[in-house]
């Protein structure tokens, strides 16, 4: 995918996406609340207030659009965040209506004559929608971090935000990831021994170095990666559209980051000591057709963080988790060949290809075996 136009086109195409969602803001608004699933936990949500918290979020993507960014303490969130204290709407379920109306406004989008699904200003358009939409919860998220009766969402001592914020966001990202087939990364980032050091040199020792440590990965890692304390000791950061290579980059930076950056003195020995972390890195590619499992996405991810911290600790895992079916593209790759040599392969019959939705697809491990030949 492209960067995108130039900044002065840029500028325009967000107006003209902004002012497109306005116009189409009632229709949109009415296909999300129709789509939005009122169970059993959300049954005091009824329908009049879904429509004033989704005319407010409309508003919002919007100004994200045009801007670029939203501020957090702005009177717009301080609505949003108002309109969702008064039913104690929790983040899981704020983040299904922000999704749901999200892919609407994509959907409303297609259809414009200037930036729709047939235009070259398509792919872009779309993920400015998007980019808007985790502006918006990113905004929406980063208030309740100065709001301290929002204990549930930021965890007090590392100021990141808390392991029910992360198991809201990863079915919803692993949704995206299919739905634009993406990559999909995780770090889970363990301090090494942290209770051996509390032992060794007071137990107020560890709590300085979680402290630490949020304020250094939280202000690493992107705006729209979620940083999240997911045990006592152990860190996670969920990354959109990061491919293995790059996490596995990012992973071992941040290692070497910590040992170098997080040491401390013990004041009643004058004695320095070094803080490490074992790092689970865990990537996944979706396709149309196959999702990725957000649990198995998970334990994975711990599976190689465990494999770490039995390697000797202070190093990295690594863990791809692929689809069953290839495209053809991927398959001419690992065959060394092009695209009229697969169709051949297709056609000798030393390939089955297998239709999978809009696509034909290739079973992975037959052209991985082909190419083993």
């Amino acid at each position: 995918m492209s960067a995108g136009p130039e900044l002065g086109l840029d500028v325009e195409l967000r107006r003209h996406v902004a002012n497109h969602i306005s116009d189409r803001g009632d229709v949109i608004v009415a296909d999300t609340v129709a789509t939005f699933p009122i169970t059993a936990e959300t049954r005091r949500l009824d329908a009049d207030y879904c429509v004033r918290l989704g005319n407010v979020a409309t508003r919002l993507l919007g100004d994200a659009i045009v801007a670029g960014e939203l501020d957090s303490r702005g009177p717009g969130i301080s609505v949003l965040a108002a309109l969702v204290d008064d039913r104690e709407v929790g983040p899981e379920t704020l983040f299904t209506f922000i999704h749901i109306l999200m892919s609407t406004s994509i959907d409303e989008l297609s259809l414009d004559k200037r930036v729709g699904v047939n235009t070259e200003s398509w792919l872009y358009a779309a993920q400015i929608v998007r980019r808007a939409a985790f502006d918006l919860l990113g905004a929406w998220t980063a208030r309740l971090v100065y709001s301290p009766q929002h204990t549930a969402i930021r965890d007090p001592l590392t100021t990141l935000h808390t392991r029910p914020v992360l198991d809201a966001v990863l079915p919803k990202e692993c949704c995206r990831a299919e739905r634009f087939e993406h990559w999909l990364s995780m770090l889970l980032i363990d301090i090494d021994n942290l209770s051996a050091i509390n032992k060794a040199h007071g137990y107020g020792v560890g709590d300085r170095i979680l402290e630490r440590m949020g304020i250094l990965l939280r202000t690493y890692f992107r705006q729209h990666d979620w940083v999240v304390r997911y045990r006592e000791d152990t860190i996670a950061v969920l990354l959109p559209e990061t491919t293995p290579d790059d996490v596995m980059a990012l992973a071992e930076r941040t290692r070497a980051m910590v040992e170098e950056r997080l040491t401390f003195r013990d004041y009643r020995t004058e004695q320095r000591a070094v803080v490490t972390v074992s790092v689970g890195a865990m990537s996944a590619r979706a396709l149309e057709g196959e999702p990725i499992d957000h649990v198995k996405f998970t334990a994975e991810a711990e599976a190689a963080l465990g494999r770490a911290k039995r390697a000797g600790r202070n190093r990295v895992e690594h863990v791809e988790l692929l689809p069953r079916l290839i495209s053809i593209s991927d398959a001419s790759a690992i065959l060394n060949t092009d695209i009229e040599g697969v169709d051949k392969l297709v056609a000798d019959g030393r390939l089955d290809p297998v239709r999978a939705g809009r696509h034909v697809r290739l079973e992975r491990k037959a052209v991985e075996d082909l190419a083993k030949k």
